[in-house]
């Protein structure tokens, strides 16, 4: 007797194509969590600045500082003495990092003079070329390598020494070509709120690696995370000071535009500098990715308190300011987008990060 054909079976249902638009986003990076928080931190600065700002109830230099020096603590649990050795050995990376923040930033700021005309030109000048002398940043760069899997010992060594050279080639540099009234006690205060902040934290975690380095180690994710919301938290406060004193209410939304799109090409001009030089002197992935953040960024907060003692009582703070405000803002965002795309590329392009 024959069977009964069994009937066919219905194909397995197929997940819905993915939107082209959410693919190209999560391609660039743009569906990160923490960018998405970076453009969350600064929407709500303008909303509630006071919040954030110095008048705040809230203590929040005492939060952001404690979670900056909690920071590199782990970093430093995540040290061993041989792997912070073996970094500070590297000296054609210290070179070309600290070459690239404070001699190259500056000669692109001086060839660039004679496109600024009158008075108004001079003083946008001026602020561009203020910002150009600073140092880079000690938080978001070591985070950013860290996240891109770059070598994070050399780092820590860049990103702190950078803030030491920066007391005083910042004011060399301003001396040269601005009116400049630096208070030195002021500035070795500054030095001493570096140790205590960054370093003496570093130290202890990399004294303590021997007891407690595998638990940082089983706990990377989690400490990464809790990087990124410090992050978020200086943004936050940074952006609502700005607001609340008003930096951005003399300038058309047209000048703040273009002046932006004049920080991005400053970015891309520097970030392809020292991509080229790595390649040229045959750097190792995790070497490229270090010199790439730490060279490429600029501080913020070393900016912001170098303006008040290089500068004090000056009327066009704000004017000196904003193209720090804004550079600060761009390479943020664009340095978390391509350290999220380098952290899935075995060669660490920035070619690839960029969803090229």
């Amino acid at each position: 007797m024959l069977q009964p054909t069994p009937p066919p079976l219905s194909p397995a249902p197929t997940a819905p194509p993915e939107n082209r638009l959410l693919a190209l986003l999560r391609r660039a990076g743009l569906l990160d969590w923490f960018l998405l928080g970076l453009v969350g931190a600064v929407a709500l600065a303008y909303l509630v600045p006071g919040v954030g700002s110095k008048s705040s109830p809230i203590p929040w230099k005492i939060i952001t500082t404690a979670g900056v020096a909690l920071i590199f603590f782990f970093y430093g649990l995540l040290l061993s003495a041989e792997k912070l050795t073996a970094g500070l050995r590297n000296w054609r990376l210290h070179v070309v990092v600290q070459g690239i923040t404070f001699l190259a930033f500056p000669l692109l700021a001086l060839l660039a003079r004679p496109l600024f005309e009158g008075l108004k030109g001079e003083q946008l000048w001026q602020s561009i070329f203020f910002l150009c002398t600073l140092p880079s940043t000690v938080s978001t760069s070591v985070v950013m390598v860290s996240i891109a899997r770059g070598n994070l010992p050399a780092a820590i060594f860049n990103a702190s020494i950078s803030s030491l050279l920066g007391i005083v080639l910042t004011p060399l540099w301003t001396s040269l070509f601005l009116n400049t009234s630096a208070d030195g006690g002021h500035l070795w205060s500054l030095a001493l709120s570096l140790v205590w902040q960054v370093i003496l934290p570093v130290v202890a975690g990399v004294l303590l690696n021997r007891r407690y380095g595998a638990f940082a180690e089983r706990h990377k994710g989690t400490l990464r995370i809790s990087d990124q919301i410090v992050i978020l938290l200086i943004v936050f406060t940074a952006f609502c000071e700005s607001f609340a004193e008003g930096i951005f209410r003399s300038y058309a939304p047209a000048d703040v535009a273009l002046l932006a799109l004049g920080m991005v090409g400053l970015y891309a001009a520097i970030f392809g500098l020292v991509w080229g030089l790595s390649r040229l002197l045959g750097f190792s992935r995790e070497d490229r990715i270090t010199a790439l953040f730490c060279g490429s960024k600029k501080s913020l907060v070393h900016g912001s308190v170098m303006a008040s003692l290089l500068f004090p009582g000056m009327a066009a703070t704000g004017l000196l300011l904003l193209p720090l405000m804004l550079y600060h803002a761009l390479q943020i965002i664009l340095a978390s987008m391509m350290a999220q795309q380098m952290s899935r590329q075995p060669d660490g392009s920035p070619a690839v990060a960029a969803g090229s």
